[in-house]
């Protein structure tokens, strides 16, 4: 039987955890716990992603989540009601692009186990993972427009390099959710499977992920991030103005009335302002 631990350091606040075991020699598996918020990435979660991968010396890392979610995305019932533009990108977009970036540097292959829902940030979390294996009954899905919220550059280059320009605009654009099987079609997930053989499939697509040569799983890990950078740069100047619309929407009266609506569960009412 593996062993099982929370991952150190958890922040301080109340709220998620990352759990963190072997379920078998070689492999790590990092379970997303907040059953109380539906898998939401809270600060104490993505602090401990930041800080475990980095520790990690396994040929194969697993991402799932607990229950019957993977992740909702970001916890937006932790930003306060009038949040400002600073804040929330104090509260938001860092500790979730250190999360990011922790996962996307791992030296050796990823794999999200998506045992159930992944949207939002928790979607752009297993897209940040090399392979993604789903059970057939998850939906995926992007809320940004429902949120007055304009996505971060470096997120949407992660959805047009894993399913293209046309089906991201779709997901974005339109806002609906889409189930595992059209997941597969579009190439977000490797592979669709029953959900009582999730974990064992994911388990044996881990395990030989694991076998390959080491010093091939980093090389060619390597050379695919090099590829898709270096075709998807951007020059200053624009990189400036797409970080600009994003600080903008995050200082919105449409991003502050969008908190507050999803806090007391109705539909927001959008001022375009």
């Amino acid at each position: 039987m593996s062993s099982s631990r929370d991952a150190e350091p958890v922040s301080a606040t109340t709220g998620g955890r990352l759990l963190v075991d072997e379920p078998v020699p070689g492999l790590a598996r990092l379970t997303i716990s907040n059953p109380g918020r539906r898998g939401a990435l809270d600060h104490a979660i993505l602090d401990s992603f930041a800080a475990t991968m980095p520790s990690l010396d396994a040929r194969c890392v697993l991402l799932t989540g607990e229950g019957g979610i993977f992740s909702a995305g970001y916890d937006l019932g932790g930003l306060p009601d009038r949040v400002l533009a600073e804040e929330a990108d104090r509260l938001v977009a860092h500790p979730f692009a250190a999360a990011i970036d922790a996962v996307e540097a791992y030296p050796y292959p990823t794999l999200a186990v998506l045992n159930g829902h992944a949207i939002g940030g928790g979607l752009e979390l297993a897209l940040t993972c090399d392979l993604r294996i789903a059970a057939a009954t998850v939906e995926l899905g992007m809320p940004p427009a429902r949120l007055g919220l304009v996505y971060s550059h470096t997120g949407i280059r992660r959805f047009i390099d894993t399913i293209g320009a046309a089906r991201t605009r779709e997901l974005f654009l339109v806002g609906r959710r889409i189930d595992a099987p059209t997941a597969h079609a579009w190439g977000m997930v490797n592979a669709v499977c029953d959900p009582d053989r999730l974990m064992e499939e994911a388990l044996e697509l881990a395990r030989r992920i694991a076998a390959g040569a080491p010093i091939a799983q980093r090389g060619n890990k390597r050379v695919i991030r090099a590829v898709l950078d270096q075709r998807s740069s951007l020059e200053p100047e624009v990189e400036a103005e797409l970080l600009e619309l994003r600080r903008a929407s995050l200082e919105s009266e449409d991003f502050r009335e969008a908190v507050q609506a999803f806090a007391e569960k109705r539909e927001p009412r959008w001022s375009d302002r």
